[in-house]
């Protein structure tokens, strides 16, 4: 992946409590390394002044498909009404990313994929279609992720 100055990107750390820390900016830069081996690279986060150098395995370019949120509590699933809520909660931090979502079609309290896995809404972003689902992977039961997939590439 080549990034470039201006780029829109997904930065994603461990906090000091060990859990996983999301943020946004636009990369201000690359320094040094080629293409097989990017150096650091400066980004100008959100809402703070001056670029972090940031190491490269840790910053992917925005897209769609890599805006996830992490909650904890397994009754965000369980529960109908919260469910419908995740929808909102992953709109907001897709508005967060500076991402445009042409149309977003909730699915009523979702639709059950699997044990562990709900269709929660449809999206249509880019002319291209999408699912946000929520969903738990099997070594963190505890945790709901949601995040959009294209509707036939779900491998949650």
């Amino acid at each position: 992946m080549i990034l470039r100055p201006g780029d829109r990107v997904r930065v994603e750390t461990t906090g000091d409590d060990g859990f996983p820390v999301v943020k946004y900016g636009f990369v201000g830069g690359v320094t040094g390394g080629d293409d097989l081996h990017p150096g650091p690279v400066v980004v100008m986060l959100d809402g703070e002044l001056g670029g972090d150098v940031i190491d490269p395995c840790c910053v992917q370019p925005v897209s769609i498909t890599n805006v996830e949120l992490r909650l904890a509590g397994h009754d965000l699933m369980d529960e109908p009404e919260l469910r419908r809520g995740l929808i909102g909660l992953w709109h907001a931090e897709a508005d967060t990313a500076g991402l445009d979502v042409d149309a977003l079609h909730p699915l009523g309290d979702g639709l059950r994929d699997s044990s562990d896995s709900w269709a929660l809404a449809e999206l249509t972003a880019g002319g291209e279609q999408y699912v946000v689902r929520a969903f738990c992977l099997p070594n963190e039961p505890g945790v709901v992720r949601v995040r959009a997939d294209r509707p036939n590439r779900w491998d949650g």
